[in-house]
């Protein structure tokens, strides 16, 4: 499952491409992902012809926090796990101890040197970060023959290892509602944050703190991680293997992409957290995964540990339908802009193409995700479902006089204060456009902003500038010269600039007058006044340059950037009031919510008896299920669970983005399966579906089997399910898994990577 950011979040980060639905053409029969309509079986059970118990299990849905993993341990049991529910709720311990997060993305160690499996799409900043022209790791994949040969996967990559998790709720909220405002209790809200973070942080050298809400800010936890900062790139097949499919499957099912990728940990001698060294050597985890020794079969039991991002089902109908009317179409006619603007400042430039590759398949990614969620909530009646559930909270609140006292008018009251926040939302949503896709106009902010907060005292900055984020402003300014080219960044900004000049007057943030005056005739620019400031914008700045970048963050004061005659640097000081109204418009709503939402939520919570699993919040989480097929409409035919190796050759038409590489179809055509076939199958598993709710941050999740041994990694969903952030939907809701012996296969039979599997501890048969 791709990361993706509804109401306005922007995405820029490494995801997996998809826009268009999927053209199932040239498949093997028995390979298209269906059952015959003549054997056609209820939604949510597995293939007939393959399936050997059916469960009755019909999945809630949930991402479960560990702590409340103990109390579903006879749910557990009734659908096949043997693994003791109670070793689910210590994070230290396996198999969660193996489990890390990316920033992003979902990882899991499988050997005691530190060797991390995770997805394929995870891993594009890295092959980004080390591709040149003429040398695209993007197209042609990477595998280390030595760990001396393992490639650095760049300054902003980190591996981050959870040590412990505690409840700081007391400490955060107490008092609140004595405050004066909103922005008082904000401030109140990121002070003790800070100061507990400081704490914490300080007893634990090389350890990444945070403290982190669950249930709308009911309820808070200091999470401790320990801060690996020496990533490198150990394997990533080709694109057609680890993408295969591309932007026509994504999102859809049958799928038949290798989605994975290895990476190492490093560490200095000491065993402690250091920079990328020459001297640094492997991480030893606490926890190592083990592979599944049996073979994967419909209707088993299989569960997800990961760090899911952001889910939306504990908001109001009313933030719902702001989505439906204005956030989801507003990011669909986003997404399909820029897309189409990249590929043509790209089209016939491998250089250019490769610094803009993670941008493209980031929007691609999330346009096809949000056209799901716009289906879902429309024509599936989600956001009709969500309104009636509302009613029924409100209804059962009004019921009980203890309950109207203890929850009042919470439901209206975020309702309220939420629709208050979108009366800005044009401005908002060009202000974000702006800071996160022009990325020179990004770094001069982020210089602008580090300028401003060095001088305060560092426990009076806002957060993200205090000095223990220095470093990672630095570096994230260095990985900048991976994805920046003037020739992209110049036309973006002339988008940026149209789009907003296309607002009415009162909606816009002020970019173009801020470039470049106030117009000459009326309320219009010219086209060529526009292309003319832009193109010497960018010709007169020099911040292109990584050192100039870097030399400003760590020494420039607020007083000699207003004397710079960078012009980049100009536009960033002149638009900071615009960009400082939008942050103070954030910390109002949070300073407001957190007096109502807890309280909305917490209702909710007490009408499900207590059993209800937090929004997800990039924190670890488990999920359940098992391994089974589904409808995409009532009458359509099932699809089966698993698709087979004979599928990638049948799609495979030598073209992006069904280019198989010649070495995996000599395997096939040499027939070499080796252990990795599955005799019910008849054939190499490639991805299976199962019904586990996930959302993005869990892609390169480890899916684990019924003893907690790694079976798979969780990587997508179905384009049918795509609204289930809001409302899980059992019946429809799938997630999508490359097959471990996939992998295996793959490392094998194709990339000869036979260190790699013994590390792992398979010994190579191929």
């Amino acid at each position: 499952m791709k990361p993706t950011r509804p109401l306005l979040m922007l995405v820029t980060s490494a995801l997996a491409a998809a826009c268009s639905p999927a053209a199932q053409n040239g498949h093997l029969p028995g390979d298209d992902g269906s059952v015959p309509t003549s054997t056609a079986i209820p939604s949510g059970s597995s293939n007939v012809a393959a399936s050997t118990s059916p469960t009755s299990f019909i999945n809630p849905g949930g991402m479960w926090t560990p702590e409340q993993m103990p109390a579903q341990a006879d749910t557990l049991k009734k659908i096949g796990f043997t693994i003791d529910a109670n070793a689910l709720s210590r994070p230290t311990e396996f198999p969660l101890g193996a489990v890390v997060y990316l920033g992003g993305c979902s990882a899991s160690f499988v050997s005691p040197d530190g060797l991390v499996i995770t997805n394929h799409h995870c891993v594009q900043p890295a092959l980004q970060y080390n591709s040149v022209k003429g040398d695209d790791l993007i197209h042609d994949g990477y595998l280390a023959k030595t760990r001396a040969d393992e490639k650095w996967a760049g300054p902003t990559a980190r591996i981050q290892v959870t040590t412990d998790i505690s409840d700081v709720t007391r400490d955060v909220v107490h008092d609140l509602a004595s405050l004066p405002d909103d922005l008082a209790r904000n401030q109140a809200l990121e002070d003790r944050q800070k100061k507990i973070v400081a704490d914490c942080e300080a007893k634990q050298p090389g350890t990444r703190c945070s403290v982190v809400s669950y249930y709308g800010g009911a309820e808070w936890k200091r999470v401790t991680q320990l801060e690996i900062k020496d990533v490198r790139l150990v394997y990533a097949p080709p694109r057609g293997i680890g993408n295969f499919g591309g932007e026509i499957d994504n999102w859809r099912w049958p799928r038949h992409a290798g989605d994975f990728s290895f990476y190492r940990a490093y560490v200095g001698k000491d065993g402690k957290p250091a920079d990328h060294g020459n001297d640094n050597v492997p991480y030893k985890p606490p926890s190592v995964l083990k592979l599944a020794s049996t073979p994967l079969e419909p209707g088993d039991p299989v569960m997800v540990a990961g760090y899911p991002a952001r889910s939306n089902r504990l908001t109001t109908a009313a933030e719902a339908n702001e989505a439906v009317s204005y956030d989801l179409p507003y990011i669909v006619d986003f997404c399909e802009t820029y897309l189409a603007e990249l590929e043509r400042v790209t089209k016939g430039d491998e250089e250019l193409s490769i610094k803009a590759e993670t941008t493209v398949r980031g929007l691609a990614n999330w346009l096809t995700n949000t056209k799901g969620q716009i289906d879902g909530l429309t024509k599936g009646g989600l956001a009709k479902q969500k309104a009636a559930r509302e009613a029924e909270l409100e209804a059962w609140i009004a019921s009980s006089p203890e309950r109207r006292a203890k929850y009042g008018t919470a439901v209206a009251d975020v309702s309220r204060i939420f629709n208050e926040s979108r009366k800005t939302r044009e401005i908002d949503a060009t202000t974000k456009e702006l800071l996160r896709l022009v990325k020179l106009f990004g770094a001069a902010h982020t210089i602008v902003r580090d300028a401003e907060e060095r001088e305060k005292p560092n426990d009076a900055r806002d957060p993200d500038y205090q000095d223990r984020n220095q470093q990672r402003l630095e570096q994230t300014l260095e990985q900048l010269s991976a994805s920046y080219s003037p020739a992209i960044d110049a036309p973006i900004l002339k988008l940026v600039i149209r789009r907003e000049l296309a607002q009415p007057e009162g909606k816009r943030a002020g970019i173009a007058e801020a470039l470049l005056g106030k117009p000459k005739s009326g309320s219009t620019y010219a086209a060529a006044d526009i292309d003319k400031a832009v193109d010497a914008l960018f010709k007169g700045t020099k911040l292109g340059d990584v050192k100039t970048r870097v030399r400003l963050l760590k020494t420039a004061k607020t007083a000699d950037l207003k004397r710079s005659a960078d012009p980049m640097i100009k536009l960033a000081l002149a638009l900071r009031p615009v960009t400082k109204a939008y942050e103070e418009r954030s910390k109002k709503l949070e300073g407001a919510m957190i007096l109502v939402r807890p309280k909305f939520v917490s209702a909710m919570r007490e009408m499900k008896g207590g059993i209800l699993a937090p929004d997800a919040n990039r924190t670890l989480r488990i999920t359940y299920g098992t391994v089974r097929g589904y409808a995409p409409a009532p009458d359509k035919p099932v699809f089966t669970p698993f698709t087979k190796l004979s599928g990638v050759v049948a799609k495979n038409t030598g073209k992006d983005p069904f280019d198989a590489p010649q070495a995996l179809l000599d395997a096939v055509q040499a027939k070499k399966v080796g252990p990795y076939f599955d005799p019910k199958l008849g054939d190499v598993p490639v991805d299976f579906l199962a019904d586990l709710d996930i959302t993005g941050g869990n892609s390169g999740s480890a899916t684990l089997n019924a003893r907690g041994e790694l079976v798979g990694l969780a990587f997508d969903g179905n384009y049918e399910s795509m609204a289930s952030d809001w409302i899980f939907m059992p019946e429809i809701t799938r997630s999508i898994h490359v097959d471990l012996r996939y992998i295996l296969w793959v490392l094998d039979a194709v990339a000869g990577a036979d260190d790699l599997l013994r590390e792992m501890g398979v010994e190579p048969k191929l």
